[in-house]
């Protein structure tokens, strides 16, 4: 068999390897400048992973300037965020002053960051696992695209995540898996740095094999590059065999000790085991030291070659998990040892890597360092050459115009059903924006009210599937016909894929060009579930609207299993969310139609709603003067007299009892207003901002709690009440230094009815009444 390889491919072999030698020196300098020689004011390690990042380099040098596409995208596994940055530095994308401040302010960050790394990144990642199952549900969104006509299918990118070994850990990787092959993904490729070394321990031997029955069962192709070609090589010589055997049976521990030991340990466990059958002492002598600790290192992993030929081979759109075998901190002198993952070299040994590669002290930020001329220009034309390089910038894709939306009519209504009813209103509209509203639910389209928007526009599948109980004829509210113009993405019930579906759905303008307004329901207490992926999508800037249904102690009969209690302070607390509760459906309307502009805006972001199941009886309007005010976070129901001493306040659906309270207290106490806080988290957010102006513009406006409270008199008493944990609101006392009794749930309800469950818990109006009179009254 010829084996021999062709110029031009033995050019690419030999480029990829200095690029490798290039982005293995740029991460661990970049590593050790911000640990040894920038001064440190604070005196704490600033960390960062040496040997994570040199187990990957050869795999990123062939993915990234061999077989990476303009149109594909890239989650880079969270402890080689340096390599991605060495990458981008080469392509002159990334400065060097920033990687001298790599995880300083301003600097490159510790994990890669759609938001706060200035180079491109597709994905952010940085809670292993999250970085990799999210290219799943991009790779569906981008099926979605093009079924939809609104991306080309030879425009297709694949959808690639890079994982070190012990991220397969991640329980939701095998949630994602399963809703993977229900929906036939494609175009997905995942790439396991498999070192075999974690944080902790070493993997185990006996999970290797599993791997393959588990991607495999769910359709994927798995290529698994165990060894490299010089191994393959030594394998095909006399006593090579036996060395092939030995090395497939040795356990990952003592691979990885001997690793960490060198060429002479190597040799004499070699001879002790193996060294009595036939040639194998001769194949052993062929190498001195330094070569067989070479040779034995040679996995699939570091070789470039190898690695070139599987991209090279799955080139279909068929999910593909490539396990590439690796050695953690493969070429540095922490090789192999099982406490590197967070170790690094020391001065002493970064002076002799530093040697070791002629790079002259002085050059050690050089791009192409220590090359020599005409290398170095050679490499710089084939980085410049390969399809990277041409990546364009993001798109930005149009704003889709936000119509009016009126509020359902209904003398009694709940927030959840009302929401129905719009988005059924809007599906059959012929506005732009119901065309690209996408929905999306846990198994829980029915109960969340999304069914009449789904029988509408239907369910998305690439595929069409017949409705087997339409064609029988049985009776059933569900038309959910199931076809490529589908709007409708019915998920499991894995809230962890629901919240990376909706952060996917959110990044189709920047990831494909077209604008997508995804809204996603999921039952109110179990955003807790899947909270980790609710943030990655909002720190990942991507957009979404998110409908928390049913809510809280009023859920009655469904236990305290099912009632949440603090996710207001989780709408209060996560960052680039804006939290609304309406308790009126005209109020519901003013915010979705918020929301969709909102999500489309520069600086806007993703909105949730948390709505209730309760029909309560709806108020007639005047006029439209409380509706600012509303989206601003709060406005007054009954507006109090000036100077007044008390206050009832109240978000969402106690909104009833709130009234009544008030009804009941207004003649005793004289001026007394009823505040109706639509946003805790619009009115903290803007007293906290306003603090903040202090200290930068030095002369702040009032904010918004501010400017609702400024009637009630110094010291005046609050009366707050919410169906979920009373510090939502308990705060407003601090604005102007007033009296508050918080009335909310602060512990686990249980199953009851109403009137039970209000009595029990201090949510119906009595209590309210009690407070008061107890605040204001001194009873």
């Amino acid at each position: 068999m010829d084996t021999t390889i062709s110029p031009s491919r033995q050019d690419t072999i030999s480029a990829l390897e200095h690029l490798d030698t290039r982005l293995l020196w740029l991460s661990s300098w970049m590593i050790h400048n911000a640990n040894h020689l920038r001064p440190k004011r604070d005196g704490l390690k600033v960390g960062g992973h040496q040997a994570s990042c040199s187990s990957i380099t050869a795999i990123m040098a062939a993915l990234y300037f061999h077989a990476l596409r303009p149109q594909d995208k890239v989650a880079v596994k969270p402890h080689a965020g340096p390599v991605l940055h060495a990458i981008h530095y080469l392509l002159g994308n990334q400065t060097r002053e920033r990687m001298e401040r790599f995880r300083g302010l301003g600097g490159v960050q510790s994990y890669p960051s759609r938001t706060k790394d200035k180079i491109p990144v597709d994905f952010s990642t940085g809670s292993v696992g999250l970085g990799v199952a999210v290219t799943a549900f991009s790779s569906l969104v981008q099926d979605y695209l093009i079924a939809h006509g609104q991306l080309r299918e030879e425009d297709a990118g694949r959808m690639i995540a890079l994982m070190g070994d012990a991220e397969l850990d991640e329980g939701n990787i095998y949630e994602c898996l399963i809703e993977g092959y229900k929906h036939d993904l494609r175009n997905c490729w995942w790439i396991v740095d498999y070192n075999r070394q974690s944080l902790d321990a070493t993997t185990a031997d006996r999970m290797f094999r599993r791997f393959d029955d588990i991607f495999e069962t769910c359709g994927w192709r798995v290529i698994t590059l165990k060894y490299g070609k010089m191994q393959l090589a030594a394998f095909a010589r006399p006593g090579g065999k036996a060395l092939e055997e030995w090395i497939d049976s040795c356990p990952n521990a003592e691979f990885a000790a001997l690793t960490y030991q060198g060429g002479t340990a190597w040799r004499e466990r070699l001879l002790a085991d193996i060294g009595h059958k036939p040639n194998v002492k001769t194949l052993l002598d062929s190498y001195d030291d330094v070569e067989l600790a070479r040779l034995m290192t040679n996995l699939g992993g570091h070789c470039v070659e190898t690695l070139m030929d599987a991209f090279d081979a799955a080139q279909d759109d068929r999910p593909t998990l490539f396990i590439a075998y690796t050695v953690k901190g493969h070429g540095l002198p922490l090789a192999g040892h099982k406490d590197n993952h967070s170790g690094m070299m020391n001065p002493a040994q970064m002076e002799q890597f530093r040697l070791s590669l002629g790079i002259a002290e002085g050059n050690e930020w050089e791009p192409w360092g220590a090359l020599g001329d005409n290398v170095a220009t050679d490499l710089k034309a084939f980085a410049a050459n390969s399809p990277i390089a041409r990546t364009k910038a993001e798109p930005v894709a149009p704003a889709v115009p936000v119509p009016a939306i009126p509020a359902p009519e209904g003398a009694d209504q709940s927030t959840q059903a009302a929401f129905g009813r719009i988005l059924l209103e809007l599906a059959k509209s012929g506005e732009e924006l119901a065309d690209r509203i996408v929905t999306t639910a846990p198994d829980v389209t029915q109960t969340t009210n999304l069914g009449a928007f789904v029988n509408q526009r239907g369910l998305f599948r690439r595929q069409e599937l017949a409705d087997v109980f339409h064609k029988a004829k049985i009776p059933s509210a569900q038309k959910w016909a199931q076809h490529a113009a589908g709007q409708h993405i019915e998920l499991g019930i894995a809230e962890n894929n629901f919240f990376l579906m909706l952060a996917s759905l959110g990044l189709a303008a920047p990831h494909f060009g077209t604008r997508l307004l995804p809204v996603g329901t999921v039952y109110d207490p179990f955003i807790a579930r899947g909270l980790d992926a609710l943030n990655y999508g909002c720190y990942s800037d991507s957009r979404f609207l998110l409908v928390g249904t049913p809510s809280g102690l009023t859920l009655a009969a469904e236990g305290g299993a099912h009632q949440s209690i603090n996710t207001p302070l989780i709408g209060m607390g996560q960052p680039n969310l804006t939290y609304f509760e309406p308790a009126y459906a005209d109020e519901l309307a003013a915010m979705m139609a918020f929301a969709f502009d909102h999500m489309q805006q520069v600086d806007g972001g993703s909105v949730y709603l948390r709505l209730t199941t309760r029909a309560i009886p709806q108020i007639t309007r005047t006029d439209d003067s409380w509706r600012e005010d509303a989206l601003k976070g709060g406005y007054w129901l009954r507006r109090p007299a000036d100077g007044a001493d008390a206050a009832i306040v109240f978000t969402g659906v106690v909104a009833t009892e709130a009234l009544a309270a008030w009804e009941q207290l207004v003649d005793d106490i004289p001026g007394l207003g009823l505040l109706n806080v639509t946003s805790p988290d619009l009115l903290h957010r803007g007293w906290s901002e306003r603090h903040a102006t202090r200290w930068t513009t030095g002369s702040p406006a009032p904010c918004h709690a501010e400017t609702l409270l400024a009637p009630l008199a110094p010291g005046a008493g609050l009366v707050t009440l919410i169906d979920g944990s009373p510090g939502a609101l308990s705060w407003l006392g601090g604005v102007k230094g007033m009296r508050v009794s918080p009335l909310g749930t602060d512990r686990f309800g249980q199953t009851g009815d109403l009137p039970d469950l209000y009595r029990e818990y201090r949510l119906n109006s009595e209590a309210v009444i009690d407070a008061a009179a107890e605040l204001f009254l001194g009873q």
